[in-house]
């Protein structure tokens, strides 16, 4: 059992914390666990995260990179589902008392904004996570489109194919929607790879963890460029002319050509820029 007392010294095995407290992985959540604290202590960095800072932690497991978070000396939020694993988290209490806070919730229903201002947070804070593999991009999607932006950076874990989705430039057979939107909205950057060996259990696919920081101003209606996407690359193979027909109608030559871009052109060869243009037009 995990005993009493505990100092950051003698904090027990994550394999003994779920072995403890019953957590195996639940498919349904989407949890692939990371033990490896030299890992989870690479992340840890990557964020930047310093003393005194606040991160927001999503679906943090048995506390692996929990712990490489606390031990920069920052405020930690972390948000789980699991009630498993927030009573396996509560351990983390003693030996970091006071900058730990545990919250039982769905990542995708929470409102961050009035988290922060609940626990006194002022200010943009950063967060980090090894994501749900299952709600990863919606989790991102939602974070992208927050204004004003409560987020100063993000550093995620999401599967490679999605990673590469997100940093593919044009011309790139991965670049598509998810890519243009978090280019736009953000300035994402490769972390590194990590082999689904990793991960307990190993899922069925490599992961990637990736850094992200704002943009000044977001150039350009995020819901608007989501409408315009959808429709561009809902056909991919097509061209502009035919897959954005139905958005724009009878228009959509006239609209192309009125931002720059030639009608025979397929969605995967225009660059952000281009998007840009053709989410900010006022038909």
């Amino acid at each position: 059992m995990i005993p009493g007392g505990l100092s950051r010294e003698n904090l027990p095995p994550l394999r003994d914390v779920i072995e403890d407290f019953g957590l195996g992985a639940k498919k349904s959540l989407g949890q692939h666990f990371l033990l490896d604290l030299n890992i989870t202590r690479k992340i840890a960095r990557l964020s930047g995260l310093k003393a005194g800072e606040t991160v927001i932690e999503i679906g943090p497991g048995p506390g692996g990179l929990t712990r490489a978070l606390l031990e920069t000396g920052a405020n930690v939020i972390a948000i789980e589902r699991d009630s498993r694993c927030i009573e396996a988290l509560s351990m983390l209490n003693g030996p970091y008392e006071g900058t730990l806070t545990l919250i039982e919730d769905d990542a995708m229903k929470v409102d961050e904004v009035a988290i922060l201002k609940e626990h006194g947070v002022s200010g943009p804070v950063r967060l980090a996570s090894n994501l749900p593999y299952n709600i990863s991009t919606e989790l991102l999607i939602k974070w992208l489109k927050a204004a004003p932006c409560w987020w100063t950076s993000l550093t995620l874990m999401f599967q490679k194919e999605v990673a590469d989705r997100i940093i593919a430039p044009p011309g790139n057979k991965t670049y598509g929607r998810l890519g243009i939107i978090s280019q736009i909205a953000s300035v994402p950057q490769k972390g590194f790879h990590l082999p689904a060996a990793a991960f307990t259990p190993p899922p069925k696919v490599d992961s990637s963890v990736l850094h992200f920081d704002p943009v000044k101003e977001v150039p350009c209606s995020i819901s608007k460029l989501e409408k315009v996407t959808a429709a561009a690359f809902s056909q991919r193979r097509k061209m502009l002319r035919a897959s954005l027909k139905p958005l724009y109608g009878k228009r959509t030559e006239e609209i192309l050509s009125a931002v720059d871009i030639l009608p025979t052109k397929r969605a995967e060869e225009i660059d952000v820029d281009g998007f840009i243009r053709l989410a900010n037009f006022e038909s």
